[in-house]
């Protein structure tokens, strides 16, 4: 009885292991403007668009706060943000219907990413949870902290 409990203890302490090492890995790279994906389901480079000239995405490592598969900006024109995931005082990663301007600076500070991407991001995170690193240069000088979406933090505590 004794063996077996140790057995479904080792059990356990492996399955814990490798579901908390199951997360995505999200790389956003400011200076080349791209993010890279590490996933259960492989690995990917899109390009995005972070903060444009006095504008400012911030940097560090992040966890999404909040999930949602569409919502509009409540101060940019109502703007739709498909696949959102928050991950910062208002900041997202969400889809975009400017995939022209993807690969340079261009949004109020959001990271935005072409609709396709949004979507599958979005799944990958939403099954595995994730880890969000910002990094580099931004390419804008600058920089002012815009008021963000506020849309957020109404909603810091639901879960998705």
């Amino acid at each position: 009885m004794r063996s077996t409990r140790l057995l479904l203890v080792a059990l356990f302490c492996l399955l814990g292991a490798s579901l908390a090492s199951a997360a995505a890995r999200v790389y956003i790279d400011l200076s080349t403007q791209t993010m890279h994906v590490h996933s259960s389901t492989g690995s990917y480079s899109w390009p995005v668009s972070t903060a444009r000239a006095g504008y400012v995405t911030p940097r560090g490592t992040f966890s999404p706060i909040y999930m949602t598969r569409m919502t509009h900006s409540t101060l940019y024109n109502n703007a739709p943000m498909p696949h959102a995931i928050f991950f910062h005082s208002g900041w997202a990663i969400h889809g975009t219907t400017h995939v022209g301007q993807l690969g340079r600076p261009a949004s109020h500070g959001c990271v935005r990413l072409s609709p396709a991407h949004a979507a599958q991001l979005y799944q990958m995170v939403q099954a595995e949870g994730a880890s969000i690193t910002i990094g580099g240069s931004p390419r804008a000088s600058g920089a002012r902290r815009s008021a963000h979406h506020g849309f957020a933090a109404r909603h810091y505590g639901r879960s998705w």
